[in-house]
Order: structure tokens, then C-alpha cells, then sequence
């Protein structure tokens, strides 16, 4: 039996995809196989609900989202179930991701060729339905040509099969012959035309010289005509080499008219791009130098060459810029390798990087991807810009110049009627210019609610009844995905940042600085693009847990416009199912950096819990308590400072708890998942040790640099020993060690659980007490990442107006940055080198905490690491799957065990005996030895090792 999820969180999750447009599903399904495709379309019958089909939900155009039943295929329908090798072609089911079935064809040296930039989370299924090409298109085309042959489900549960030539089902076929032949004039005259002429149905694949090819004539029917079940791509030979040619031209209008030259054999990109994507590139937090790689010039065209030969494919490269009369100002030409890839991540970012302007203003998709024939393709551009300046509008270009096709996010104003009216105007207008050119308002992404209402200006009323005709063969009753490219819905209905959409719009706790203050602005930074959803990178670890939609940084993102619009959602910031919707995120940050327009969940989280629940102490009591989990977790600090007045307390606490029965009381009365082990406290804290030591010991020389090691709670109260070993190392790098006279704390505990008022009163008391240290500007060293990205960056939107806080913010580094800084500047070093037991360099896993993955990076650590002579692995996966207070709340521990398994445990488990765990993290130390029989330890036990090997 399906499960039929129709509960409003989920719906939530589903209102749009990577478009402008919002539409609240009844209900969403995830079948498992075709006989659970028909149950869903039988249960839609009988509830009156139209159905829509949906893969990967990165859609442009808003062909994936509806108002009835919306099938989604990514999650479990989503097998390869056979490659050939031979006939080069695979067969799949339509929830299987791009990524997934490239991956798997390179074991007998193929791919699939079509590659969107959303290639790493998009489904073939959506990619045939939208008819998606990618980078590659002008060597290997668009997925209708890489179709070989589809089953589609009708609306009566049958299932049919389309190919080359035939149909399995006679009435359509007799259908269709009849269609063909009623309109040969207009399909050989009006599509067809050129490469990326995406836009209505590919109905001239039907024509003989096709070879009557309905598989390919179904491609890009946006799930109008039925449900993709079943498909059999054409696979395609890598080229054995591949150098990439990057032309840097004046700008981005020489490099659109030189494109079409360049379409010679063994080129296999055509991609082209303007100053204005690098400088919004540049305006990302960490990426400030992006694009120093690339040639000079204002525009540029990216052309990818094969050969059978590395040498071979660089000559070629070497050969373009003589193909063009245009005056190429710059170039390069890359072999295959990390320099080519980090190119490419410039290109293929560009999807969710157009998104906020240079100047920090929204754009948005709406006129996302038009096409011209090649050859026209320069003027077109310099027109369309011109209809921007005309309209006072802005955008950034890039995309497939080589083919004709420009993908550019706009400066709309959706947030009142009369910019949507302008949004209206501006389409209307480039409909008629792209219509000029003989162009396609569509040239990739489908039609869908953006562009389907315009199809009555680039094509006859001839060609828009064979549209109708078409659609009603398959699909009579107008079931599936109603309001697209036939009968279509207004461009301008149902945009999704539109007029209404800020109806619990509040002052929030956090600055926002990068949103102008407001959360909804915030929110909206979530175009959709779904990285999000990709098995690449750190985010999003519960996605990648559970492959639920709800789970991902989108479905939250969109959990939150709902509840901020209040018409689906609406108690606003009290919803119930957007507090659902956020309790797996694990607030590991990674977002932060990974999205393409940093989407900071874990912030947007902190902000949601500190208005859901009411504040203060006051919150855990009463009907909408918080619960005890966040009290015990959140208060953490405090509860321990109290505790420290106690003598021999935490000897005491660590005393009983070592008898199970009083553990697993503990939990329960704390509120903390039962399955975790409690964690241990030192016998004193650190700070207390530290002034034993200082008083007992004579002050050498106290004319030697001053630094402060913060002493986070983790450090301070349970594990010391990295705190301890850090004072060690750093006196013998030759620096005095300071730590602050009074009782400091980043307040992270307390902002994680979203007790922003506590965290902004901890805030300003802890610089209080340090105001005397960073007005010296002495170095703050911190030991815990989570707690230094607190001093680094979330206290500067708690307390913007607060100048402390800046200089806390600029002083702060990681012991690792603080070594690497202190090697760079040539001042000595007092460690030798470590080894293993064979007397080999020392073998290092390395669990790098998500908190410094996303905002400090570790290249430093690895540096100091490489000084000490120990090979060091990165563990990858992300986040180690405790989070801190996330980890130890009920409910979340089997998905915290599944991360752990992703990479985490299993090499840790591989690795030999004397392998070191490097893990500067409490959390990922905690989780470490709560899930292996390893012992991870910090930089700073590490560095302390190596003195003792100086003379070694």
C-alpha cells in the first residue's frame, strides 16, 4: 500500500521547486515501483486531484509543482537496472540522478552525455521531461536525443511504450500518424529549427525523416502527458583526454558572437559567462579572489577539447583562438585535473550565485534561458540587454553561447503588484524580441508556468492546436500538470516571493547584515537549486540521512516562507510543522558555505526556536514548553559553573554516574536521549588548573607576546587536555598564555537552542570581561571550532552595534591558523617530526569539525600537520553526526548513528592501530568514542607530542 503523505508539513516542503512560483500540493507520494505509480494515480482519480510528476525538484520553470497529487520518483524510484556496453545504452528508472547513472557507466569508459549544472541532484526522469541538455549539448545534444525509448503511465493506469518508429499501443500510434500528417508544413517549417529550440512539443520528431521517433516527440513534454516509468538513454564514449580552453574576450558580448565559430570537431563545451557572474561570485563569503584563475577579459567562453592523447588534446586547445576573427584579449588552456575543475565550479556555481547581484540584490529566474539560433546569438544578447536598461533592469549572463542559449536571473521586484505588473511587461517584451531572431523563449529548462502563456508569441495558431492535439492523444482529460504549456496558467499567477508573501514578517534577533535586517529576505536567498539534495559535499546531512525533501536546507527554506506567508502555515512563528521541518537539522553550517547563495539554516533555526517558544525560563513551562532537552543542553554552561562551587562535585558526578542506574535516571530527568552515554568532567576545570600553575611557577620573561586561550566549556569542564597541552605548546613556541580573570562563554549553547536573549546577555558579559585583552589586541586562541566560529562570526549579528564585538570577531583564530601564521613568519619551532611504530612518517585520519569545514577552513591545520611529518587523510562526509546539544536530543540518535556510518566510523575502523584520530571537535571526539573503540585527540595533544621528538 502507498504511503500518501498529505500532512502540511510535507506539503510544505513541495510548494515550489528552483522557480518563482508557489502552489500547495493536496498530497505528495514517493512509489517504490510502477504498480505503486498506478495506485497513486487511481487514488488521484478518485479524489479529483490533477497530477504532477517531480524528480529532483530543480526545475527553473515550475513544471514540478501543482496543486493536486505530486508524484516524486527521486527517493525510491530510482534504480539502474541494466547498462550495455555494446549498444551503449542504459536502462533506468526516472528517479535515478544524473550523477548516478555517469557514475556508474565510467566503469566501461561511457556517460550519459546531457550534464546541467544540477547534474550532482537532478533525475533523468525530470531531464527527459524538461528536455535538459547541459555543457556538453553541442557534442552530445539534448536529452531527447539521447532517448532511446520510454514507458510512460496514462492516466487509466495502462502503461505504453514509445520508440523509434513505433508505439505499443495502436490508437496512438494512429493518433499521432494522423497529427504528423495534418501539419507537415508547419512542423518541418516552424520546430526543428535549431539546436535549442526547447520550447512546446518536439512534435517534428514525428516527421519520417525522424524516423517517426515518439520516444524523442514525448521528451519535453513537462509531465503533461503522462508518467515517465521506465526509460533507455543512448550512452556515449569519454573522450580518453580532455584540455580545457578558457577565451577571455572584451566582454560578454564579443565572447557571444565569437561561440558559434567555435563549433569544430572535438570541441566539446561552448560555455560562456560575464565579468558580472565573477564579481557576485566575489561577494560570497571565503571566495573573495574567485576567479583569479581565469584569463583577463570581460567575458569569457569555456571550450573543453578530447583526444586520444593529453598532448594531443592540448594542441587542439591551443589551435581556437586562430578560429576566431574577434579579438580574443586572454587565454589559457588547462589540462585535465584540479585547476580544470576549479574552473568549472566557477560555470556550474552559476545557477544559484545569479541569484543575488553584485551590488547584494535579489535576481530571479523568469526569463532563464532563451535561445536564439548560434549565429544570431551576439546581437541577441546586445538586444536583450538593451531591453534590460530599457526596463531599468539587471542580470548576469552565462551559459551555453556556443549553442545559442542564455541562462541570466533578472532584478524583478515581486514584493508589490506593480513590479509583477513590470515583470509581465519585461517577459511580453523579450517573447517578441526572441521571436525576432526566430528564437525559443525556452532553450533547456522547459516551458512550464513561466513561458508557456508566451508560446502564442513565438508560434502560429497552427502550431499551438498541434500542441492541444498532441497532449489530448495521451492525456484527454487534462489530468497531468494542468496550466502548462497547453491551456497555460498567466505568467504572473501564483509567484511565490510575490505581494503576501511576509505576512508574519518580525524584527528578528540577528542582524541579517547580508539581508538588510530581515529574515524573509534571508529565506528567499533559497532559490531551490537543490544542492542541497547532492551526495557531493557536507550539506545536507540529514538529506543525505534520510533523502526526505522536508529534511533538506529547501524543504526547511520552504517549511519558512510558508509559515512567514501565513495562508497554508498559519500560527506563524508558533507552527508546529515548521518546527518539525527543523528538528533534523543538525545546525552544522555547512550550508552556510556550500549553498550557492549561503542559505545559513543553522542561524534561520536559532531565530525560529527563540520566537517559537517563549522566552526566558518561562519557556519551560506552560502548554508550548521547550523541551527539557534544550533546558539541560542549553543552560549547560551555567549549570557546570554553579556546579565548579561545589568541592570535588564533578568527582562525585563522575563517581555515580559511572553506575548505569544513575546514568540512565540522569538522562531521563535531563530530557537526553537514553542511548547515549553521558559525558565525563575533569576533576577541575581548566581555568582553575590555570591559575594553580601560573601561581605556583616564577614569571620568566614577561616581555614575550601575549596570547588568550578562550576557555569554552568543553575545554574548561570536560575535556582538558587539549586546553592543558595548548598552554604547553604555546609557551614553547615562545608566548606568553593568558586566559581571561572572569567567567567568559560564546553562548553557543544557548544559540543553538535558539535562547537568544540569554545568548546575547552571556555575550556582552563575556566582553565585559575581556574588553581589557582585545583592547591590547592580544590573539584570542580558540580550541573549540564550533565556539570560535561563535566569536568569529555570530557575534557580530547578535551585538552589531557593540564595537567589542568586532574586535573579538577580528582577534579570534584556531591554534592551527594561529601555528601556521607563527611557521609562515619564520619564528622558531620547537617540534620534530612523528612517526609510527615502523619508524615510518605518522598516519593521520583527520574528522574536520563542520563548524570550521564551513566558515574557517583547515588548510592551516594541515600545514601544521605536514610540518609535524604525519600524513593526513580528510575524512569527507561532513559532519561527524552529533551537533553538539543536537545529537544528545531524543529522536535523533539512530540518524546520528547513520551519519557516523557514512565515512566517519568505517575508516576509522580500517585504519591501522597506530593510526592518530585528529578531531578538534568535543562533539566529533564524543561521537568518536561513542561509535568506535578510537580515542580522537586535538591539534594541540598532537603539537605536544612532537616536542618531545625535537632532538629525535
Amino acid at each position: 500500500m502507498i504511503d500518501i503523505r498529505d500532512d502540511l508539513t510535507t506539503r510544505a516542503a513541495y510548494v515550489s521547486d528552483a522557480s518563482i512560483y508557489r502552489r500547495v500540493p493536496a498530497a505528495v507520494v514517493e512509489p517504490r515501483n510502477v504498480e505503486e505509480v498506478r495506485e497513486a494515480l487511481a487514488l488521484a482519480q478518485s479524489r479529483g486531484w490533477s497530477v504532477v510528476s517531480r524528480g529532483g525538484g530543480t526545475s527553473v520553470a515550475g513544471n514540478a509543482i501543482g496543486e493536486g497529487l505530486v508524484i516524486d520518483t527521486s527517493r525510491h524510484f530510482n534504480r539502474i537496472k541494466s547498462i550495455d556496453p555494446e549498444t551503449m545504452t542504459a536502462v533506468i528508472e526516472p528517479g535515478v540522478v544524473c550523477d548516478q547513472l555517469r557514475d556508474a557507466a565510467s566503469e566501461f569508459g561511457l556517460t550519459y552525455g546531457p550534464d546541467p549544472s544540477t547534474h550532482s541532484r537532478c533525475t533523468i526522469g525530470g531531464m527527459v521531461a524538461n528536455n535538459a541538455c547541459g555543457s556538453h549539448s553541442v557534442a552530445w545534444g539534448t536529452s531527447a536525443d539521447n532517448l532511446v525509448a520510454v514507458k510512460v503511465m496514462l492516466g487509466d493506469g495502462s502503461e505504453i511504450e514509445l520508440g523509434q518508429g513505433f508505439t505499443s499501443e495502436p490508437r496512438i500510434t494512429r493518433a499521432l500518424t494522423a497529427l504528423r500528417d495534418q501539419h507537415l508544413a508547419m512542423l518541418r517549417t516552424e520546430l526543428g529549427q535549431f539546436p535549442r529550440q526547447v520550447s512546446g512539443y518536439g512534435l517534428h520528431y514525428l516527421l519520417s525523416e525522424h524516423g517517426f521517433d515518439t520516444a524523442k516527440a514525448f521528451a519535453g513534454t513537462e509531465g503533461t502527458c503522462g508518467i515517465i516509468t521506465e526509460l533507455t538513454v543512448k550512452l556515449v564514449r569519454k573522450p580518453a583526454h580532455t584540455a580545457l580552453a578558457v577565451l577571455g574576450f572584451e566582454d560578454v558580448f564579443a565572447a557571444a558572437a565569437a561561440a558559434p565559430k567555435l563549433r569544430v570537431p572535438h570541441v566539446y563545451t561552448i560555455e560562456g559567462m560575464g565579468a558580472d557572474l565573477i564579481q557576485a561570485l566575489q561577494t560570497r563569503p571565503g571566495r573573495e579572489t574567485a576567479g583569479s584563475e581565469l584569463p583577463k577579459g570581460g567575458g569569457w567562453l569555456y571550450c573543453e577539447v578530447g583526444a586520444d592523447t593529453l598532448q594531443e588534446a592540448e594542441t587542439r586547445a591551443l589551435e581556437l583562438p586562430g578560429l576566431i576573427s574577434e579579438k580574443v584579449v586572454d587565454s589559457i588552456v588547462v589540462p585535465e585535473g584540479p585547476l580544470a575543475k576549479a574552473l568549472w565550479n566557477i560555470r556550474e556555481a552559476g545557477a544559484g550565485i545569479v541569484t543575488r547581484l553584485p551590488e547584494g540584490g535579489e535576481a530571479w529566474p523568469g526569463w532563464e534561458d532563451s535561445a536564439v539560433p548560434p549565429h544570431r546569438f551576439g546581437e541577441y544578447l546586445r538586444d536583450l540587454y538593451d531591453l534590460l536598461d530599457e526596463s531599468d533592469l539587471s542580470g548576469i549572463p552565462f551559459g551555453h553561447f556556443g549553442e545559442g542559449c542564455v541562462h541570466i536571473r533578472i532584478s524583478f521586484d515581486f514584493t508589490s503588484d506593480a513590479g509583477v505588473a513590470a515583470y509581465r511587461d519585461f517577459v511580453e517584451k523579450a517573447a517578441r524580441l526572441v521571436h525576432r531572431y526566430g528564437g525559443s523563449v525556452s532553450g533547456e529548462h522547459g516551458d512550464g508556468r513561466a513561458r508557456s502563456e508566451l508560446l502564442a508569441t513565438i508560434y502560429s495558431p497552427e502550431a499551438l492546436t498541434s500542441f492541444s492535439e498532441f497532449k489530448n492523444v495521451f492525456d484527454p482529460e487534462g489530468f497531468f500538470n494542468p496550466g502548462v504549456l497547453v491551456d497555460p496558467e498567466p505568467v504572473d499567477q501564483g509567484i511565490r516571493p510575490g505581494p503576501g508573501a511576509r505576512t508574519f514578517e518580525l524584527t528578528p534577533v540577528h542582524a541579517f547584515t547580508r539581508d538588510e535586517g530581515s529574515f524573509a529576505n534571508a529565506v528567499n536567498r533559497c532559490v531551490g537549486v537543490g544542492a542541497c539534495r547532492s551526495d557531493v559535499g557536507a550539506m545536507c546531512p540529514s538529506f543525505q540521512a534520510t533523502k526526505d525533501e522536508v529534511h533538506s536546507t529547501r524543504g526547511r527554506a520552504r517549511s519558512l516562507a510558508e509559515m512567514l506567508r501565513g495562508e497554508s502555515i498559519t500560527d506563524g512563528w508558533k507552527s508546529k510543522e515548521t518546527l518539525e521541518a527543523l528538528d533534523l537539522c543538525l545546525s552544522c553550517k555547512a550550508c552556510a558555505t556550500e549553498c550557492p547563495v549561503n542559505v545559513d539554516m543553522a542561524t534561520y533555526k536559532a531565530e525560529f526556536l527563540h520566537h517559537h517558544y517563549r522566552h526566558g525560563l518561562l519557556s519551560f513551562i506552560g502548554k508550548n514548553r521547550r523541551p527539557m532537552a534544550q533546558f539541560t543542553m542549553g543552560w549547560m554552561p551555567y549549570l557546570m559553573r554553579i556546579t565548579e562551587r561545589i568541592p570535588f562535585a564533578f568527582r562525585l558526578i563522575n563517581l555515580l554516574e559511572s553506575f548505569r542506574p544513575i546514568e540512565e535516571l540522569t538522562k531521563r530527568l535531563g530530557g537526553i536521549e537514553t542511548k547515549r552515554r553521558m559525558i565525563t568532567f575533569a576533576p577541575q576545570p581548566l581555568t582553575a588548573w590555570f591559575r594553580r600553575r601560573r601561581s605556583s611557577s616564577a614569571e620568566v620573561d614577561d616581555t614575550r607576546e601575549s596570547v588568550v586561550i578562550w576557555p569554552d566549556t568543553f575545554t574548561n569542564f570536560s575535556a582538558d587536555a587539549p586546553g592543558k597541552a595548548a598552554v604547553d605548546v604555546l609557551e614553547a613556541m615562545g608566548y606568553r598564555v593568558l586566559m581571561p580573570m572572569g567567567n567568559v562563554c560564546c553562548g553557543l549553547t544557548w544559540h543553538s537552542t535558539g535562547q537568544l536573549d540569554m545568548t546575547k546577555k552571556v555575550l556582552q558579559d563575556t566582553l565585559d570581561v575581556m574588553e581589557p585583552l582585545l583592547r591590547a589586541g592580544y590573539p584570542v586562541i580558540g580550541l573549540e571550532p564550533s565556539c570560535t566560529v561563535m566569536l568569529q562570526e555570530e557575534i557580530t549579528e547578535l551585538l552589531p552595534d557593540d564595537d567589542r564585538a568586532a574586535l573579538v570577531s577580528q582577534l579570534t583564530q584556531t591554534l592551527g591558523s594561529f601555528a601556521a601564521q607563527h611557521l609562515q613568519d619564520g619564528k622558531p619551532w620547537p617540534f620534530g617530526k612523528l612517526s609510527s611504530d615502523a619508524g615510518s612518517p605518522a598516519e593521520a585520519l583527520c574528522q574536520v569539525h563542520c563548524h570550521q569545514k564551513s566558515a574557517l577552513g583547515y588548510e592551516p591545520e594541515l600545514s601544521v600537520m605536514e610540518k609535524l611529518g604525519v600524513n593526513t587523510t580528510v575524512i569527507g562526509g561532513g559532519c561527524c553526526g552529533l551537533a553538539g546539544n543536537w545529537g544528545f536530543e531524543p529522536g535523533h540518535y539512530d540518524i546520528s548513528q547513520t551519519l557516523g556510518e557514512r565515512e566517519l566510523f568505517p575508516a576509522i575502523r580500517n585504519a591501522a592501530d597506530d593510526t592518530i584520530v585528529l578531531a578538534d571537535g568535543f562533539s566529533c571526539r564524543t561521537q568518536i568514542a561513542q561509535g568506535t573503540s578510537a580515542d580522537g585527540v586535538h591539534l594541540a595533544q598532537i603539537m605536544l607530542q612532537a616536542l618531545d621528538r625535537t632532538n629525535e
